[in-house]
């Protein structure tokens, strides 16, 4: 594959980027920050429809069986919550917030001829427009775009079948603008041409039973006859009787002719002239414009157009976004999800050859995203670039591939009046979502950065009061945590054990939070625990410093780390001391912690704490090269509220960087290997049938690509390719993720 896959490169060495955390905040981080101020060509939001949480969360990568309302379905991840608190706490009103917010920012974030699409059912359409409205101006309103989504439920009052899409402009009068066709639609363009002409010239209305297609129609043109004439009287030629075939015929009173005399004889000589009753009128063909340009009902882009099996609970179909997209930019520009979900406007951007940010809060989201683009293929379309230009005679060819010239696009002609009157040339329409496909190349996803929010930022002096009174809410969370070590005690994973504390009390540490003391049979035991953030991850400098506390005090056995969720390269291991040495733990906050209020029984038997297992990982050395195998991973289930011990079926995926710096992670190797192999092997099908399908030269059917079955079959798998050493201090970090959307990744030296 890899000598006939490609992918578009962008300017400036852009790679594109999948971030987690709040949109809010990323936001504002790329319009501060980053000083992305009017850089984005169009943004398209995906808000959540009603007040209801269950709908919107999906807790597992393979489960889309999501049910509303039900504590088994509610999301446990600390941004999702923070952030379904954040937006509903107050219902509506919290709603209108949040969405003005983001607004606001997704303005100035816009250029000055980009567009904003939000997507919307019709129970809060109002409320929204109101609000954009508000932020970008009602001058700048541009269309309620209504799509059909299903074929209706049997409610018991009118079925509502369809979403809406508000589309508003940063700038009417400067927005950029690509209009989009499709072929006629029979129902109701048809009917209007009602007369067809034969081969000899003759012709004929046709009958209503033929017009509504009862009884087939006779081969020939078909026509529609169109007034010359145009209301208001006028002085000049347009008012002036014309002779044609020996006749003089003269506008109806009150109007004049629509183009000049000249344009009138052409019009006859074209025989494109004829009489309805006394007037003299014109041939307009069906053919003369086979397309209709798209208005703001679509009725081919519901739940019936989801081209691509659905990977997501709420996942939008591609044809949606696809319009919106080809609607308002060009290839090479960038557009903007701040409510990634499943990714489809990063596959739909990456298909046209758009730039893309996407962003959400929840790992399960955007580890559905990544996998979804990592397997993408995509056709290849021929670049404007890459054509031969005619100059002076000579073909001109270009040097650099540049995709901002755009693809090669079909065109249909558009015959109208004024260029049949005027002798013109027809005009052309350009098909923008019709470019030509190079059946020779296979197109893959391009490069991406999966980011998420730093979690730290410099406090001045000023701010370390206001600090300290947030602290108060800090004390609060420890007091908790505190109160549920005592009551539940933490479970070992490895083991499926728990360990139970006879006390617990807090300290008053920067990194050591709290002390406990458990029995391990031979007597009493202590240990140290690090409370990580409420709504965070836990850092690698954080845990450091409080391995050093420990080591400090040289008094426990034991020190817990305590988070929902982890740096990278934070692992479990046996730390030394001067009077022996104490294990350092990993331990994950179950959810309930998080959800009071939410859930409706929380479960008082559950475990509020389960140790995190590393990834059992052997190497395999061979001369001057390393393969790396995975046996395992304690992977914690939130719903059934179980550890699985080194179970490699609920691993997703797991990735290698064979030369880790120690703070960016490059994907270099990917493996498939949790789940049912028959998910894989339908996707190993699609893509087999795509590249002898769409690959292979159609006119000449003996070319085409064979697949190598067997590099196939090592994409899922459980040991990498060789690893060539190049340096003796070379790092290999391994990133496995769970179905539940778990990232651990450890770093081996090789």
């Amino acid at each position: 594959l890899d000598k006939v896959s490609e992918y578009y490169q962008h300017q400036d060495g852009w790679t594109n980027r999948l971030i987690q955390g709040d949109s809010l905040l990323v936001m504002a981080s790329l319009l501060e920050r980053e000083g992305m101020a009017g850089q984005v060509q169009t943004i398209y939001m995906d808000p959540p429809y009603g007040i209801k949480y269950g709908s919107n969360w999906q807790i597992k990568l393979n489960n889309r069986d999501v049910k509303d309302g039900s504590d088994d379905s509610l999301a446990g991840e600390p941004e999702v919550i923070k952030a379904f608190r954040d937006t509903w706490e107050l219902g509506i009103h919290s709603y209108l917030s949040y969405l003005r917010d983001r607004l606001l920012i997704a303005r100035e974030l816009l250029t000055e001829s980009g567009s904003c699409f939000v997507q919307i059912s019709d129970e809060n359409v109002h409320l929204v427009r109101s609000i954009m409205d508000e932020v970008f101006g009602s001058e700048n309103f541009l269309s309620q775009i209504v799509f059909k989504t299903t074929a209706g439920k049997g409610s018991s009052h009118l079925d509502r079948i369809y979403d809406c899409i508000l589309m508003y402009s940063r700038n009417a009068d400067r927005m950029k603008y690509r209009p989009l066709f499709e072929e006629r639609n029979e129902d109701e363009d048809f009917t209007r041409y009602s007369y067809i002409q034969f081969e000899n010239g003759e012709f004929r209305r046709l009958s209503s039973d033929e017009l509504d297609g009862v009884v087939q129609s006779p081969r020939g043109k078909r026509f529609r006859i169109t007034a010359l004439n145009s209301q208001g009287q006028t002085s000049g030629e347009t008012s002036q009787p014309f002779t044609w075939n020996g006749t003089i015929y003269t506008p109806p009173q009150g109007r004049h002719w629509s183009i000049m005399h000249d344009g009138l004889r052409r019009l006859g000589e074209s025989k494109r002239l004829i009489l309805e009753g006394k007037n003299l009128c014109y041939i307009r063909y069906l053919d003369d414009f086979p397309v209709s340009e798209i208005k703001n009902i679509w009725m081919d882009a519901g739940g019936g157009a989801l081209v691509h099996e659905k990977q997501y609970v709420v996942q939008t179909t591609t044809k949606v976004i696809q319009r919106c997209i080809l609607l308002t930019t060009d290839p090479g520009d960038l557009v903007l999800d701040p409510t990634c979900g499943s990714g489809t406007t990063a596959f739909v951007a990456e298909q046209w050859g758009r730039r893309w940010i996407t962003i959400d809060t929840s790992r399960i989201a955007l580890n559905i995203a990544k996998q979804r683009l990592m397997t993408a293929t995509y056709p290849y379309y021929k670049l404007y670039s890459e054509q031969s230009v005619p100059e002076n005679g000579q073909d001109q060819h270009p040097i650099t591939k540049d995709i901002r010239q755009g693809f090669v696009y079909k065109t249909v002609p558009h015959i109208t009046l004024k260029s049949l009157a005027n002798d013109e040339p027809p005009a052309t329409e350009t098909l923008y979502d019709q470019p030509e496909i190079d059946r020779k190349k296979l197109r893959v996803s391009g490069p991406f950065t999966v980011e998420t929010l730093q979690n730290f930022e410099p406090v001045s002096p000023a701010e370390l009061e206001i600090e300290q009174i947030a602290g108060e809410d800090a004390g609060e969370w420890s007091e908790k945590i505190k109160q549920h070590l005592l009551s539940t005690g933490i479970k070992n994973g490895r083991k499926d054990e728990r360990v139970n504390f006879t006390r617990v009390d807090i300290l008053p540490d920067a990194y050591l939070h709290a002390e406990g003391f458990f029995q391990n049979g031979v007597g009493e035991k202590k240990a140290y625990f690090h409370i990580g953030p409420k709504f965070g991850m836990v850092s690698k400098t954080a845990v450091n410093e409080a391995v050093k506390a420990c080591r400090i005090r040289g008094d426990a056995q034991w020190l817990v780390i305590l988070g929902f969720s982890f740096e990278s390269d934070i692992e479990g291991d046996v730390k030394t001391m001067s009077m022996g040495h104490f294990e350092v733990t990993k331990a994950r906050i179950h959810d309930d912690l998080l959800q009071e209020g939410l859930k409706k029984k929380p479960s008082k038997s559950a475990a509020s704490f389960v140790t995190i297992g590393e990834p059992d990982i052997t190497v395999h050395k061979k001369e001057n090269q390393v393969t790396v195998e995975i046996c395992g991973l304690d992977i914690y289930d939130p719903i059934k509220d179980e550890v699985k011990a080194r179970n490699v079926s609920d691993i997703a995926y797991w990735m290698i960087d064979d030369d880790y710096d120690g703070s960016n992670f490059v994907v270099k190797q990917v493996f498939f290997c949790g789940g049912d192999r028959d998910e894989f092997d339908k996707w190993k099908r699609g893509l087999s049938d795509l590249a002898k399908h769409e690959i292979k030269h159609k006119a000449e059917k003996t070319m085409k690509i064979e697949i190598d079955d067997e590099a196939f079959d090592r994409l899922y798998g459980h040991v990498s390719h060789p690893i060539e050493i190049k340096k003796s201090d070379q790092k290999i970090a391994v990133r496995v993720i769970s179905m539940f959307g778990e990232e651990t990744t450890k770093v081996v030296a090789v």
